[in-house]
């Protein structure tokens, strides 16, 4: 499978799936709809973030600036290798 390079096509991949995790917040919300099942998810949704942030700019830019970030599998492959090894 080629890289998806078209601008319009990224935009709309980038509202689907801000579309998709609406809605897939508000159906568990519906589902349990409690104060502590919306602080949980808000939670683990900031963390996700968070650690795609830390893969993705902090290990380049703060950590190893030898690693290019090309997707998650390639971080876990980074955190697997040995140190000192390239």
């Amino acid at each position: 499978m080629k890289d998806l390079t078209s601008p319009g096509w990224i935009k709309a991949k980038g509202i689907l799936f801000l579309l998709v995790g609406i809605l897939a917040s508000l159906l568990l919300l519906l589902e349990n709809p409690s104060w502590k099942v919306a602080l949980l998810l808000a939670l683990a949704v900031w963390c996700f973030c968070r650690f795609y942030y830390c893969a993705f700019y902090v290990i380049e830019r703060y950590v190893d600036s030898s690693y290019k970030f090309s997707g998650l599998g390639s971080f876990v492959r980074y955190l697997l290798k040995r140190p000192g090894k390239k």
